[in-house]
């Protein structure tokens, strides 16, 4: 009697690569962004939330299959990742890049049906996303980079909705708050990957620093990370529960710094998965709630 092997899902598979369920990290942000300025210019529209969705969700698939394409041999020298699809052989090479040519294929789509502004700014906002996996070959910051990359989708989202930059310094500023709030928790995620970082080459602050001043950097970020959130409800006018939602945020941050420490790195995955997902849905829930209530 012969084993029944079981059948490849490709499209499954390749979710699996792109780790498609974090979308949850970057999407409220850009939610929040795209009501907070229909609220303010009081233009609600289904179909520019759908294309926002659709852009995010694009460009956040073509940043992840491209990292793991660049990085298959780093990730194959590496315990932690080398069971990743594309090292494994889970997912083909032929189907990463074709994951990466129909995200890219959706994501200007999308801002073409935007408007003008948001397609003529999409390769600004697709070219962190694949320099990124390269800076770590080049700079012991790549941290910095990926927050770069991430504060592009507040201000996308926001110039979505208005087609100018005319008034966008809340997007600005929220995009600079979820830049910071991302880069920083990217220092603690590379924590544990100090020593065989140093070992085949890959550059990172914890690699080049150590764990105790990444972990310290992570936690100046956060802060700023706070203030800049509070900013944000300052120039828009949101009102008791945004603050609040602002409140269980900087509380869940605050836990997510105290289970991680220099000589225990067994909580990152919790720090990371756990509190902050708690952080963008929660901010976002509340800020929510705050403009329906308005």
């Amino acid at each position: 009697m012969t084993e029944t092997l079981p059948r490849k899902n490709p499209v499954k598979d390749f979710l699996k690569l792109v780790a498609f369920e974090h979308s949850v990290f970057a999407l409220p942000f850009a939610y929040l962004s795209t009501l907070t300025v229909m609220r303010l210019e009081d233009a609600f529209s289904w179909w520019d939330l759908v294309l926002v969705t659709l852009a995010m969700v694009a460009a956040r698939t073509l940043a992840m299959a491209a990292n793991r394409i660049i990085d298959r041999k780093i990730d194959a020298r590496n315990p932690r990742t080398a069971q990743r699809e594309l090292v494994t052989g889970k997912v083909s090479l032929k189907t990463a890049y074709t994951g990466c040519a129909v995200s890219l294929v959706v994501l200007l789509a999308s801002a073409a049906a935007l408007n003008p502004l948001c397609l003529y700014l999409s390769p600004l906002a697709v070219a962190p996303l694949i320099v990124y996996p390269y800076a770590k070959r080049f700079t012991d910051y790549p941290h910095a980079v990926l927050g770069l990359a991430q504060m592009v989708a507040p201000v996308g989202a926001w110039l979505a909705v208005t087609g100018t930059f005319a008034g966008s310094g809340p997007a600005i500023v929220l995009g600079a708050a979820v830049g910071l709030w991302i880069g920083a928790f990217d220092l603690i995620y590379a924590c544990q990957d100090a020593e065989i970082d140093r070992e085949i080459g890959v550059r990172s602050t914890p690699a080049r620093w150590g764990v105790r001043a990444a972990l310290h950097a992570s936690s100046v970020a956060h802060v700023v990370t706070v203030g800049l959130f509070a900013w944000f409800g300052l120039l828009t006018g949101f009102g008791l529960l945004y603050w609040i939602g602002l409140a269980l945020v900087s509380a869940a941050l605050v836990y997510e710094h105290s289970i991680v420490r220099p000589g225990d790195l067994s909580k990152v995955n919790r720090a990371f998965f756990t509190a902050n997902g708690f952080v963008a849905v929660a901010l976002f829930a509340f800020a929510l709630a705050d403009l329906l209530l308005r």
